[in-house]
């Protein structure tokens, strides 16, 4: 048998490294943080246990990955989903819902992804939060931003804030009133988007330049 080329190999190793990432996402989301280890995410990702620590130095980079690598996959797919639209205002209404909606559909995973991040090491820097930092500048950029650079920051704190704000033990937030306040801010119709209701909180509708109707 002839050895496997270069880029059979590359492609085996990326489709390894996918499978562990899923595998976390699904068991973070089923069991928690603590109750799930790298032996379990290595046995649900079909994956020799040694693997885990080939790809990634320990859980907590791995939980990390895997969370921005389903926050990218769920932004692309909101951004590109049909209809196809190159207008700004409502490609960055679809990166907010897109982003707000993951507190609501993976709880305990984004709980679990907040509370990381505010430790001391915070962001594990790997090629899914890079993923992620494109698209979310790529939307702001859309938007009309003249420093994408500096207003792409200032858009990843406010959905992390808004983000916690959903999930805050005893005092969460309803996203109808932190979408409200997010599509005030930056002057979107309430329409744009998935709306979650037919009216925005307070019976108060805004036109494309943030004025009332």
């Amino acid at each position: 048998m002839s050895p496997r080329s270069p880029s059979v190999n590359e492609e085996l190793r990326r489709r390894s490294r996918e499978r562990l990432l899923q595998a976390t996402v699904e068991l973070v989301g089923e069991r928690g943080y603590e109750a799930t280890t790298l032996g379990d995410i290595a046995d649900r990702a079909g994956s020799a246990r040694g693997l885990v620590s080939y790809y990634f130095p320990g859980k907590r980079q791995l939980l990390q990955s895997a969370v921005h690598r389903l926050m990218h996959r769920t932004l692309a797919a909101a951004l590109e989903r049909e209809p196809r639209t190159e207008d700004g205002q409502e490609l960055l209404a679809r990166a907010i819902d897109a982003i707000l909606g993951l507190a609501g559909d993976h709880p305990v995973l984004m709980r679990t992804h907040m509370a990381q991040i505010l430790q001391a090491d915070g962001f594990v820097k790997c090629a899914e939060q890079q993923r992620l930092a494109e698209l979310l500048r790529s939307a702001v950029a859309s938007y009309g931003s003249e420093d994408p650079d500096a207003d792409y920051p200032l858009l990843r704190a406010q959905l992390m804030g808004t983000v916690f704000a959903q999930l805050l033990p005893g005092a969460p937030m309803p996203l109808t009133r932190l979408r409200a306040e997010l599509f005030q801010r930056y002057g979107l119709d309430w329409g744009l988007g998935v709306p979650p209701g037919d009216e925005p909180p307070g019976g108060t509708r805004h036109d494309f330049a943030g004025v009332p109707l």
